[in-house]
């Protein structure tokens, strides 16, 4: 019988979710919300601090003289020009330029990196280090991992760890003690505010999380599940495996595949760098064709939404979480692609959505209709297509 894993911080986690909500990630059992309402925990995201447990993340070791010629060679950013203490996040794909996943690459040093997935990466990286002189290790299970997100994170982090963090620059990591344990910290995280994400053995995760929340208590630190973090996510404009995209080994027909172009993932294709790298020649032929679609943002108006509840005597109902479900996106009647992640945002207090659509009706501005139920009858609201992400505050690079 399969039974899913415990992160190193369940002790504390299934204790403090009063639904006892729980979702299954990676073969992990992680909370999918500490309360009833999704409320508290999202604006601690947007308004102080939110604590995160993302262990479940597949982590790996990648070791020696061919470390980054490996990465190199793997995905499609210039890993060799990374400096230590950098992270890169990218996308890799197949041959045919389709991608397989998507994570970070952490410089740790000259011959040492961390690469982190949604799916298991061991057997392609393996199959891609077959000839070089590199160490490949999977640590997911020794590795214990924490988002702390928003705007009062940095100065949580700074009453806990020996250095401060003032200077570390977004996309970039470093090595600290947190309350007398060594960690890794990243300023990196998957909300679209200002965060971190902290890296430590698994024996040291209780003392790092007792002592985050403690230090935590002045600002508001909220312990949050995955659900507030999913509303938060597409705010940012950021898609998830298996929700907003396919990987290729998992597709049952090209039609569900996807490249990093269509994503939105262009600006991390360094079709310049030098080499062979998987999928190039497919990447260089897109890129001079153009794609045939694209992941846009999408925000439904709201005006016409609203006619469309009060034709049956409504105010327009909206999920309270984000909706991972795919909804037709029409132009004049036809179909024209379909929405895979849509929520209600409430800082922005708009209705929003990720939505893959196609040439040529993915340009910024273009008028489109996304279907919604009402009262079981499905009907199109009026929506726009528009620049991603949909938030994105000030203090979040700074």
């Amino acid at each position: 019988m399969f039974e899913l894993k415990r992160t190193p911080f369940h002790e504390r986690t299934s204790r403090l979710s009063l639904p006892q909500n729980w979702r299954r990630w990676a073969g992990y059992i992680v909370v999918g919300s500490y309360d009833l309402v999704l409320d508290r925990e999202y604006w601690a995201i947007r308004d102080a601090a939110a604590l995160i447990d993302i262990t479940p993340l597949m982590k790996y070791i990648i070791e020696g003289p061919d470390a980054a010629k490996l990465l190199h060679r793997m995905t499609p950013r210039d890993v060799l020009k990374m400096a230590v203490g950098q992270v890169f996040y990218t996308g890799w794909c197949d041959e045919d330029g389709k991608l397989l996943d998507d994570g970070t690459i952490s410089r740790l040093s000259e011959t040492k990196f961390r690469l982190t997935s949604a799916e298991p990466s061991l057997r392609w990286l393996s199959m891609n280090a077959v000839g070089m002189d590199v160490t490949v290790t999977e640590v997911t299970d020794h590795v214990g991992a924490l988002s702390l997100q928003g705007p009062k994170s940095r100065a949580i982090l700074n009453k806990v760890c020996v250095k401060s963090l003032d200077k570390l620059k977004f996309f970039r990591l470093t090595e600290t003690k947190l309350a007398g344990v060594p960690v890794t910290i990243s300023r990196t995280g998957y909300t679209g505010d200002l965060g971190y994400e902290i890296w430590m053995d698994e024996s040291d995760a209780l003392k790092v999380w007792d002592a985050l929340i403690e230090a935590g208590r002045d600002y508001g630190i909220v312990p949050c599940g995955i659900l507030a973090m999913d509303m938060a996510r597409v705010e940012a404009g950021l898609f998830m495996i298996d929700v907003d995209y396919t990987a290729t080994n998992h597709a049952w027909i090209p039609g569900q595949k996807s490249t990093p172009f269509e994503m939105g993932l262009g600006w991390t294709v360094a079709l310049d760098k030098p080499g062979y790298f998987v999928g190039r020649k497919a990447l260089e032929r897109e890129h001079k064709d153009g794609s045939a679609w694209k992941l846009v943002g999408l925000e439904i108006d709201w005006v016409g939404l609203e006619q469309l509840y009060a034709r049956v005597g409504l105010p327009p109902q909206i999920p309270g979480m984000a909706m991972r479900a795919s909804l037709p996106v029409m132009h004049e009647g036809e179909q024209i692609g379909y929405a895979s992640t849509s929520t209600w945002s409430p800082v922005l207090k708009k209705y929003i959505a990720l939505a893959h659509v196609q040439r040529p009706y993915f340009e910024l501005g273009t008028r489109l209709h996304m279907e919604v139920t009402v009262e079981h009858h499905r009907l199109h609201a009026p929506a726009t297509v528009v620049k991603t992400p949909f938030y994105e505050p000030d203090w979040k690079k700074k």
